[in-house]
């Protein structure tokens, strides 16, 4: 045997009784794996997160040079054209955004969609979520709106992220997608239910990226001039209607092209043919919200339109091609911390996650000076003091004197900008703590969800999941079974039916 070490584990990383133990690169053992240090169960995150900065850190230089994620994408520009309110009332009402502020107010953007998990020459319609990244370029500096095609995510915690990807991604010794390492982790990751529930269902499989939805998926925060916040979730509905192929129709398609979405969309502008969303937003007053049975700041979970209605902001048409792929797709770069005055974050933990995490990405990927290459650049010219790094072919705006390059300074640097109006400032309590929000439910609006179908939809649900289950260990079938009883008797019963084992006997209440 190796060397004990001084945390009882050898040199091989395994503890006394022989099972292996996760560590850091450190070494460091990891007593906790599934939730970041917060202040309070609900956040906000704290910086000294080692384990997790440590664990994304390297997650984000996983692969060179194409994205470790959403490596499959195709770009067009257009414009975002405000509508001056927010449902039947004024913008200004909920935030001080100046892109809202005036009916008929344009804003150029760039919008970038993409597949999830495949490399970058992957099928287009491959069983996947679908990134909807919209840049708006406005007078006060870029705001990038991150989503997906679809309204939930599979965890509520950034820390799981490196995890969810890898059970998704090829396996690291055969490089093949196996369904059983994707059930292995989503059976012991209840929370994924609702998720698995929209991708297995024909939403999984836009027809092509003009007829689909897009969700900022994420929880973020408006302001308005008098520091008032609230909550909000934002929403991109199709003008083309959302079409959706089966499973047998896209083997079809990928059996001859690969990249039929982005054709589409290429060949749709090329004709004239402009596609369009519609921003909604669903607004909430900011606070735990204790009638709700879930938590608002929970990626895994849907606010129920009935109860907080989608209030229309504007409309975005793309009306432009990329000139050039390369300068144009491959170096774009988005990030969900890009926010601009009148938007700002909550404490939802996959957004601070993925707030760190995305810009870290596009530094590393495309370089410290992404931002000055042309698709990135904001409209108003930056004022900063950062200079120089690899590739710098620009000089930042500086004050009267470009011979100061800090702040504060007494001889021309550049000063602290006006405030436009005071900053959210809501008031934290709570320990220092790593644990789970306290009302996760993970099967309800999965089971909701599975309800509400057509029948068509459940029964190609359930066609998907039984062809990717059946290819999986009896135990993680036995496991996948029962948490979908647990969202509906019904849902569970078909799958196992599908794969021929026993139907739960119980099934937990929904």
């Amino acid at each position: 045997m190796g060397d004990r070490t001084s945390n009882g584990h050898d040199g091989n990383g395994r503890s006394p009784s022989g099972d292996p133990r996760l560590t850091t690169r450190q070494g460091h053992p990891v007593a906790d794996n599934q939730n970041q240090r917060t202040v309070g169960s609900r956040g906000p995150a704290t910086l000294e997160n080692y384990h997790f900065l440590e664990k994304i850190s390297h997650f984000d230089r996983e692969r060179i040079p194409e994205r470790v994620v959403h490596a499959r994408g195709f770009v067009a520009h257009g414009f975002f054209e405000a509508y001056g309110t927010i449902g039947d009332e004024p913008a200004s009402t909920y935030t001080r955004a100046k892109l809202f502020q005036t009916r008929g107010k344009r804003t150029p953007v760039v919008v970038r969609f993409s597949t999830v998990i495949g490399g970058r020459d992957s099928s287009e319609v491959a069983r996947d979520p679908r990134g909807f990244a919209v840049k708006f370029k406005t007078e006060d500096g870029n705001w990038d709106l991150v989503g997906n095609n679809l309204p939930v995510f599979f965890i509520r915690d950034a820390i799981k992220f490196p995890d969810v990807i890898h059970a998704l991604k090829p396996d690291p010794v055969t490089f093949r997608q196996e369904p059983n390492r994707i059930f292995d982790f989503m059976g012991l990751t209840p929370e994924s239910m609702h998720m698995l529930t929209w991708l297995f269902s024909p939403r999984g499989i836009p027809k092509d990226y003009r007829h689909m939805d897009g969700f900022g998926v994420n929880t973020y925060r408006m302001v308005n001039a008098a520091g008032d916040g609230v909550l909000v979730k934002y929403h991109w509905k199709t003008q083309q209607g959302i079409e959706s192929l089966t499973q047998a129709q896209a083997d079809a398609i990928q059996a001859t092209e690969l990249g039929s979405a982005s054709r589409d969309l290429h060949e749709a502008i090329e004709r004239g043919d402009y596609p369009r969303w519609e921003l909604n937003v669903q607004i909430m007053s900011d606070g735990e919200h204790p009638e709700l049975d879930f938590d608002p700041l929970d990626d895994t979970k849907t606010w129920p339109e009935d109860v907080f209605p989608l209030r229309p902001v504007g409309m975005m048409t793309l009306d432009r091609n990329v000139e050039n792929f390369f300068a144009e797709n491959e170096q774009a770069a988005f990030g969900t911390g890009v926010l601009v005055d009148g938007l700002d974050f909550s404490d939802d933990k996959m957004l601070v996650g993925r707030t760190f995490s995305y810009s870290d990405t596009q530094r590393y990927r495309v370089g410290p000076n992404y931002l000055q290459l042309p698709i990135n650049q904001p409209l108003a010219r930056p004022a900063t003091n950062q200079r120089d790094g690899q590739m710098a072919y620009a000089v930042d705006a500086t004050g009267p004197n470009p011979h100061v390059n800090y702040e504060p300074s007494s001889t021309g640097g550049l000063r602290e900008a006006d405030r436009s109006g005071p900053d959210y400032a809501p008031e934290i309590h709570g320990r220092l703590t790593r644990s789970k929000i306290e009302r996760t439910n993970d099967f309800a609006q999965a089971g909701e969800r599975y309800r509400t179908m057509p029948d068509w939809e459940r029964e190609d649900l359930v066609a998907n999941m039984v062809a990717l289950l059946g290819r999986c260990e009896r135990q993680i079938q036995d496991r996948l079974v029962g948490l979908f009883a647990q969202c509906d008797p019904d849902y569970g019963t078909r799958v196992a039916d599908g794969l021929g084992i026993p139907s739960p006997v119980t099934a937990a209440s929904v």
